[in-house]
């Protein structure tokens, strides 16, 4: 009978449970014990992903992550060499998480309670450029502004002019190394031959991997965790204390975040 409801559930992982007693005509109290005692299963939701890999992207992302591993560990100025960027909503208004919205309590206190908040209307469009020194390009959109590709190649044309006048060595040696993501913007026919006019490297970006994004796990995070709570009525409220926000992050921290 164990042999059989393991059948049954390798053979298909959301049958129900009443749908599995009946095809193995057994009580529900056998059922659950063959599954918890013998099989030690349990039921779990499923973890939803940005994107299930193909084999061919599984394949492509092994072969880019031992190159970037490779080049890291035998150049010691690659990481220094890499200038990352990418965009994302600033909120006028962005609620607080649990943790920030902690609060001590006695033992005979009632737990303390708060409305469930929602993110403001009020936002703009934070395109931000850092290497592992620090910030070097950022630029606000317009409210109506998309990032499409004629927009994002002006903004490559400011991050060329601040890699100049804020990384002159960078600039003079042309070592440095343009890292962003997949997005249409970003890798259109348009912004590709802006970037090989001018001779700019590229670091390939591997296939729906946010974990190798720097922006994702490290900048934009780190900077909305400071905004959270806070409630700005205008947008030159949100520019003005996202831009210190950023400036404010220690250099040492840009460091540790290409060295992750």
């Amino acid at each position: 009978m164990i042999a059989k409801v393991r059948t049954f559930v390798d053979n298909n992982r959301r049958l129900t449970v009443q749908e599995t007693v009946n095809d193995c005509g057994i009580s529900v109290g056998s059922f659950d014990a063959i599954l918890t005692d013998d099989l030690h299963m349990k039921c779990v939701c499923v973890k939803y992903v940005l994107c299930l890999l193909t084999d061919d992207q599984r394949e492509q992302r092994h072969t880019i992550a031992r190159d970037l591993f490779e080049h890291s560990c035998e150049d010691m100025l690659f990481r220094k060499n890499i200038v990352t960027g990418d965009e994302s909503r600033v909120y006028g208004y962005d609620p607080a998480t649990k943790q920030q919205s902690s609060q001590w309590k006695g033992p005979m206190s009632p737990r303390p309670k708060m409305g469930r908040q929602v993110r403001s209307k009020t936002k703009v469009m934070l395109l931000a450029f850092f290497d592992s020194e620090g910030i070097i390009h950022h630029k606000y959109a317009s409210d109506r502004q998309t990032i499409n590709k004629e927009f994002y190649m002006e903004v490559l044309q400011h991050l060329r002019e601040s890699v100049c006048r804020k990384r002159p060595e960078k600039w003079r040696d042309g070592n440095w190394i343009l890292h962003h993501d997949n997005a249409p913007a970003h890798t259109s026919h348009l912004v590709q031959l802006f970037l090989a006019k001018h001779s700019t490297t590229q670091l390939q970006q591997l296939p729906y991997s946010p974990d190798l994004t720097l922006c994702d796990f490290f900048l934009f995070p780190r900077l909305k965790k400071v905004l959270k709570g806070n409630r700005f009525e205008a947008t030159e409220d949100i520019k003005r204390n996202s831009a210190k926000a950023l400036l404010d992050i220690p250099k040492d921290e840009f460091t540790k975040c290409f060295q992750q």
